[in-house]
């Protein structure tokens, strides 16, 4: 199995920081953040990663130079126009598309299980797989919604929050099923079929949600949610990583490295 690590983001919310480190590279914890979901796809079983980057590429590419030292083999996807979230998966189609997949971001901490997660994934049958978190603010995120079963349902994507409002894929669901479907947050991991290549848009610039797994839902393919429990953090902005630098300082980290 091989595995792509979206880091090609600006990290516009934590300027000043990010104009001379990227965010993948912003330390914490005695790692960089880009370290956390390299190791979980390691300790998952992958060793051949490709990670797309733009903004101050060279210092992710340096850092981090082939992956052996994390005992994996690193390629980069340089991206000197950005290309969305979902745009690398064009250019990396047949990098990806010889066997099951994995697309972590660079961003999130987690205590994932990724082999109990490509379980699921294939014990289910699923095109696709999202990692599912319950956030104490839902109202922050899109909605993405699952049925007794853990098939994704419906997703609301986030468009603003003063009033909520969203787009839904499918945006004519029954309500008497929508009232049974449990809303989780997506946080950071997917597991992923081949086939799912054969439906990215043509042409970047794309997002990952609305482009792809959002329509695919929608169509009513097997797209599934794997609910984590255990540790999640992401970091958004200035005062988040000021709070995650605060809580690794104040208390021993989960087994996450």
């Amino acid at each position: 199995m091989r595995a792509l690590v979206l880091a090609a983001g600006m990290g516009e919310r934590l300027r000043p920081l990010t104009d001379v480190t990227p965010k993948p590279m912003l330390e914490l914890g005695g790692h960089t953040l880009i370290h956390y979901p390299l190791t979980m796809l390691r300790r998952g079983g992958i060793t051949e990663v490709a990670i797309n980057v733009h903004h101050l590429a060279s210092v992710i590419q340096d850092g981090l130079g082939d992956g052996s030292q994390l005992g994996l083999r690193i390629t980069y996807a340089p991206e000197p126009v950005l290309l969305g979230t979902g745009g690398p998966l064009n250019g990396l189609h047949d990098f990806l598309a010889g066997d099951t997949f994995v697309m972590a971001n660079s961003d999130t901490i987690l205590d994932l299980d990724l082999r109990a997660m490509i379980a699921f994934h294939r014990a289910h049958a699923a095109v696709a797989t999202i990692a599912l978190f319950n956030p104490a603010n839902l109202d922050y995120y899109s909605r993405l919604e699952i049925d007794a079963a853990q098939r994704l349902r419906r997703m609301r994507l986030l468009m603003r929050r003063d009033p909520l409002q969203y787009d839904d894929y499918p945006s004519n669901l029954d309500d008497a099923v929508a009232a049974t479907l449990s809303p989780f947050m997506y946080c950071g991991v997917i597991v992923a079929e081949p086939a799912v290549l054969d439906l990215v848009p043509p042409k970047p610039p794309w997002s990952l949600m609305p482009g792809l797994f959002a329509p695919m839902v929608a169509r009513a393919q097997p797209v599934f949610g794997y609910v984590h429990t255990g540790y999640f953090r992401t970091m958004d902005d200035l005062k988040s990583y000021d709070a995650l630098k605060a809580e690794f300082a104040s208390s021993p980290s989960p087994k996450i490295i």
